[in-house]
């Protein structure tokens, strides 16, 4: 049974990313700051739960030792906990728009580290944006060309950078990035655009369902590997 942690998943792409992992068989967990929503989540789609806030180093310690405790290993871990972060520029928003979408990552995988080399096929998902891509944001003919989200911007090019800097640390790990495609979700609600988080998740799917030859150090859409 491949053992699976999703971050920020009591809603949107996360809830049905892990929607779609249980009907592939794996044992997920969701991770949700909420204790309430979160066990909503998990008690909807017959998961479990642990309680895990990426921004704080205690949250996470002690869901890893949960996981721990209870799995043995980690087989996939998936970043999607996000914030839009869509407010006026000061420094107390930037410092928590980057403390949860990139230090969050650094937070989690550290932990998360001894138990995915517990695993014979250990893999990393992370969902960035092209919304920090260069090359997106700077394409008219891109939809992130016209959104004025810059702390949302840079923390995910710092995501994605993050992804490609572990897989070349840990080569034994698969780490890979990606474009979920734009979405509907409560944080593009503002913008009123987007498909589905159902289809979405497909991609985050695809990429925590690798097989030990697949590939780490990408950043990728639904369509394979994008330009950054």
């Amino acid at each position: 049974m491949t053992v699976t942690l999703i971050t920020g998943a009591n809603k949107g792409i996360g809830f049905e990313t892990a929607k779609q992992l249980q009907e592939l068989g794996h044992t997920v967990y969701i991770g949700a700051r909420d204790t309430g929503r979160g066990e909503k989540a998990a008690a909807a789609l017959g998961a479990r739960f642990v309680q895990l806030d990426v921004t704080d180093d205690a949250s996470v310690s002690a869901a890893l030792a949960t996981i721990s405790a209870e799995e043995g290993r980690l087989d996939v871990l998936v970043h999607n906990a996000g914030v839009l972060g869509n407010e006026p520029l000061d420094g107390p928003t930037a410092l928590r728009v980057f403390d949860t979408n990139a230090v969050g990552i650094v937070r989690v995988t550290e932990a998360a580290l001894p138990l995915l080399r517990k695993s014979s096929n250990p893999t990393v998902v992370t969902v960035s944006s092209s919304a920090g891509s260069f090359w997106a944001v700077t394409n008219p003919d891109r939809p992130e060309f016209h959104l004025p989200v810059p702390l949302y911007s840079a923390s995910k090019a710092a995501a994605t950078m993050l992804t490609v800097q572990y897989a070349k640390a840990y080569p034994g790990i698969k780490f890979n990035a990606l474009e979920p495609g734009t979405t509907a979700t409560d944080m593009t609600a503002a913008f009123g655009i987007g498909r589905s988080p159902e289809e979405s998740a497909k991609t985050v799917v695809r990429l925590a369902t690798l097989d030990e030859n697949g590939p780490t150090g990408t950043y990728q859409d639904e369509t394979g590997p994008l330009p950054w």
